[in-house]
C-alpha cells in the first residue's frame, strides 16, 4: 500500500479545491445520491460526514437532520461553507479536523457517512476506529469508496496508478475485506454504484455481528 501522509492529503486536496467539482463532481455524484437516499430513509437526528469536501452532499441530506461536516482541507471547506450558507434553514456545522483524531465525544452521532475518503486517509484502521467511537451503538455508518480486485474493468487502471497514491491523493489498490470486515460492526448491504461499478456503497451497523 502506497504511503500517504496527512500533509500530503491536505496539500493535494487544497490543490484540487478550485476544480474538484468539475473533476470529481458529476462522475461520482451517482454514488453520493445513493448514499444520501439511504440516509433519508433513516432520518437520523445527528449526522457526521467525514470528508465533506466542497459540500456536494449537503442539500441532499434530510432537512431535519443536524449535519456536522469535517475536512482536512481548508480550501475545500471554503466551498462547503458557501453551499451551507445557501441552506439557511438547515443545521449545518463545518470544521477543519483530522478524521483520525475526531474531537467529538463517544456516541455523538446517529449516523456517520464517509464518501470517497477511506482509501485517502493515512491510517484507514485508525479512521474506522474513530467512526465506530463517535457513532452511537447500533447507529449507521455508510462507506462510499472504490475497492480494488473485484472488477476486471478497472483492474488494469488500478495497477497502472498504484504507485502514485501520494501524488494523486488516493490508493487505487485498496481491497474490501481487510477494511470492511470487522467484528465490531455488521455489514448490512454492499452495492455497486457509479460508472461500471467503480465505487461500492457499504451500509454498516455499529454493533457486532449476531
Amino acid at each position: 500500500m502506497s504511503p500517504i501522509t496527512r500533509q500530503n492529503v491536505e496539500s493535494t486536496y487544497n490543490h484540487y479545491a478550485g476544480f474538484y467539482d468539475l473533476l470529481f463532481g458529476a462522475v461520482l455524484q451517482g454514488g453520493r445520491r445513493r448514499m444520501c437516499d439511504a440516509v433519508r430513509g433513516l432520518a437520523p437526528a445527528a449526522l457526521l460526514e467525514v470528508g465533506i469536501g466542497t459540500g456536494l452532499t449537503l442539500a441532499q441530506y434530510p432537512a431535519a437532520t443536524a449535519v456536522t461536516g469535517i475536512d482536512l482541507s481548508r480550501d475545500m471547506l471554503r466551498h462547503a461553507q458557501r453551499r451551507a450558507a445557501a441552506l439557511p434553514d438547515r443545521r449545518i456545522a463545518l470544521h477543519c479536523m483530522d478524521a483520525e483524531q475526531l474531537a467529538f465525544e463517544d456516541g455523538t452521532f446517529d449516523c456517520v457517512t464517509l464518501p470517497y475518503v477511506l482509501s485517502v486517509t493515512p491510517d484507514p484502521a485508525r479512521l474506522t476506529a474513530e467512526l465506530r467511537r463517535v457513532c452511537k451503538p447500533g447507529g449507521d455508518i455508510f462507506v462510499l469508496n472504490h475497492f480494488s480486485g473485484g472488477n476486471a474493468v478497472w483492474a488494469p487502471l488500478e495497477r497502472l496508478v498504484s504507485g502514485l497514491a501520494a501524488r494523486i491523493g488516493f490508493r487505487s489498490e485498496f481491497p474490501f475485506a481487510p477494511h470492511m470486515q470487522h467484528p465490531d460492526w455488521t455489514v448490512l448491504s454492499v452495492r455497486k454504484v457509479n460508472l461500471l461499478g467503480l465505487t461500492t456503497l457499504v451500509h454498516l451497523k455499529n454493533q457486532p455481528a449476531g
